[in-house]
């Protein structure tokens, strides 16, 4: 039977949810489902014979945006275009119930971030409205995961106190250690997902670089916005009067002075020891035991943008060149490239700090 976390608020597995969705009950009104399917034919998979009567209310696709309630501007995730995101329904006996699904494997790979909005902000409405179970396959790792990330937001706990509280009303949860390191990341960008984070922006890398190795498309819907496009204002908006009194970093190429990349672009990395470990038996101004203050690095790596069309052809590794001028200004690989300072960056979109000037825009 579901587990009790908090008022209006149940975890369980499939066969709680069955027994729910099949027989109805007096307590729970909503049902989110975490499954690695979000069609409701997956009950009938798991138990022969199981019929659930559904209704669809819609279902939202990335890239498509839901009603007021639940839109969730992706534009910048790292969530493949035109995959589902999430379906709703009246469900179970009478159709009473509204269940949403949203599916999602229990791997460490898996995207838990980019979900967290709709299923939160469900789970809210939900617990207004009336009562919410969540459930997964086994009730351990992927409602856990969620249950966590509510807590943690709604409470304001740490992702290890948010889930030594949920052990306290269901002892067996134990997300997978992917979901807990995005829970930590989760943590640190204040509980919410913050997409202009740096933490954000590395784990948004991570992820396209393993849909890259799995060797799905990565087409330019999910880069950033060209920087070196003019802005488009619509007519029927009128534009900030301090818009143009704030200035921004910005890196244009050397030779023709297009904008290539902002600040926002960039993707922080933490310096570590390269070529310079090696430099302890070199001369420097005649001293052999001068050591130099450590140099900063010779590059800037950046999130894949809309001008890298090298990028988009699919290649492994290339050059960058500017979309201007054409002038090469540094190289992306998707195993990796190390910075001079000795960091390895993966997938690696990478620009040498030689071949731009650095201004304000």
């Amino acid at each position: 039977m579901p587990y009790l976390v908090r008022e209006n608020l149940f975890i369980g597995n499939i066969g709680d949810a069955a027994e729910v969705l099949q027989n109805g009950s007096s307590e729970i009104t909503h049902v989110l489902s975490m499954l690695s399917s979000a069609s409701i034919s997956i009950f009938s998979e798991w138990r022969s014979g199981l019929t659930i009567p559904t209704k669809e209310i819609k279902k939202v696709y990335v890239g498509a945006s839901g009603s007021e309630d639940d839109s969730v501007d992706l534009s910048s995730s790292a969530l493949q275009p035109g995959k589902i995101l999430y379906s709703l329904e009246h469900a179970g006996k009478d159709l009473k119930l509204v269940r949403m699904a949203v599916p999602m494997r229990d791997m460490e790979s898996e995207n838990l971030l980019d979900h967290l909005d709709v299923c939160l902000n469900f789970i809210d409405r939900s617990r207004k409205e009336g009562s919410v179970l969540v459930h997964c396959f086994a009730g351990v790792s992927r409602s856990a995961a969620i249950i966590t990330a509510y807590l943690m937001r709604t409470e304001h706990l740490s992702h290890e106190d948010a889930l030594e509280s949920l052990r306290k009303s269901c002892e067996s949860v134990c997300p997978n250690d992917g979901f807990l390191d995005q829970l930590k990341m989760f943590e640190e960008m204040g509980f919410k997902v913050d997409r202009a984070s740096p933490l954000y922006k590395r784990f948004r890398l991570t992820v396209l670089g393993e849909c890259y190795n799995r060797g799905e498309r990565i087409d330019s819907s999910k880069f950033g916005v060209d920087p070196g496009l003019p802005v488009e204002v619509s007519s029927e908006v009128e534009a900030p009067s301090n818009a143009g009194s704030i200035s921004r970093t910005a890196y244009r190429c050397k030779k023709c002075r297009r904008v290539v990349a902002l600040q926002d672009n960039v993707v922080d990395h933490i310096p570590g020891e390269g070529e310079t470990s090696f430099e302890w038996n070199k001369r420097k101004s005649g001293n052999p035991f001068y050591k130099s203050e450590e140099s900063e690095c010779s590059s800037i790596f950046l999130e894949p943008l809309q001008w890298m069309t090298a990028v988009e052809e699919g290649a492994l590794e290339g050059k960058l060149s500017c979309a201007h001028c054409e002038a090469r200004l540094g190289y992306f690989n998707w195993s990796g490239i190390q910075c001079s300072c000795g960091s390895w960056i993966t997938p690696a979109f990478q620009i040498h700090k030689s071949r731009v000037d650095i201004s304000t825009v």
